[in-house]
């Protein structure tokens, strides 16, 4: 494989676009090894691009160092891929990236944790300080919830009532939050969903009410300003579903 620093990694792009350009329209399965890899080489980049490359978050890793381990790893499970079970499956495709996913992110883990320091623990005691027993996830939905549904405040219910309280935290860094947030919302939400949280944010604009929301989106009706409100709180469960801990570690 070649290497590609950064200021020829259009190079890499390219070369990859072309590369899959030239494979066959045909079954997985009728791939051969290096074919596979290459048309899933793209699944590697989006998920590499998924994890934070600040220093406290993946050691010295940069962007494409963290493609390239995911790309070492998309190798090795293209050697392990079970096509009897792919083949049994309901859905082959959902299925085989899956498969694939798990392993390109567990390597792409490891890579992280044995670069972030010289003590290494066993892989067993990394993923459970990870998953720290569902706590980071609770960080993640409450840092989306009080950038987002605390615009709501007056329509909360009593269940919402600890995100009112008084935020006597330093404030963010607004320019680089909004940055940011914008690049999560890209990445994660469909156009409609994106646009509800910019407009209600004001992530570019001034901020909007739900009734403007509703206007703009071309929502008709009494119940417009429901709608919104409704396609915010699937946003922002999108949000908090698929954005991992260490994407906002800085901010929490």
């Amino acid at each position: 494989m070649k290497y590609y620093n950064i200021n020829n990694y259009i190079r890499y792009k390219n070369d990859l676009e072309s590369s899959i350009k030239r494979l066959d329209d045909k079954e997985y399965n009728d791939h051969s090894r290096k074919e596979l890899i290459t048309r899933f080489m793209p699944l590697v980049e989006n998920i590499g691009r998924k994890f934070a490359t600040s220093q406290q978050a993946s050691g010295v890793m940069s962007i494409l160092d963290i493609i390239q381990e995911g790309n070492l790893n998309l190798i090795k499970a293209v050697d392990r891929i079970d096509w009897g079970m792919i083949e049994d499956s309901d859905d082959s495709e959902k299925t085989l990236k899956s498969f694939l996913s798990k392993r390109i992110k567990g390597g792409i883990r490891r890579a992280i944790d044995f670069n972030r320091g010289q003590m290494r623990l066993p892989e067993h005691v990394t993923n459970s300080i990870r998953k720290n027993f569902g706590k980071d996830k609770k960080m993640v939905a409450m840092f989306f919830n009080s950038i987002f549904l605390s615009i709501d405040a007056g329509t909360r219910d009593d269940d919402d009532l600890f995100l009112q309280i008084e935020d006597k935290s330093e404030p963010y860094n607004q320019e680089f939050l909004n940055l940011y947030l914008t690049s999560l919302l890209k990445q994660h939400l469909e156009p409609n969903e994106y646009e509800v949280l910019r407009l209600s944010y004001g992530l570019d604009c001034d901020r909007h009410s739900a009734n403007q929301i509703a206007e703009k989106l071309g929502v008709k009706g009494k119940g417009a300003y429901v709608r919104v409100s409704q396609l915010k709180k699937q946003a922002v469960d999108k949000l908090i579903a698929n954005v991992d801990h260490s994407q906002v570690l800085d901010y929490l």
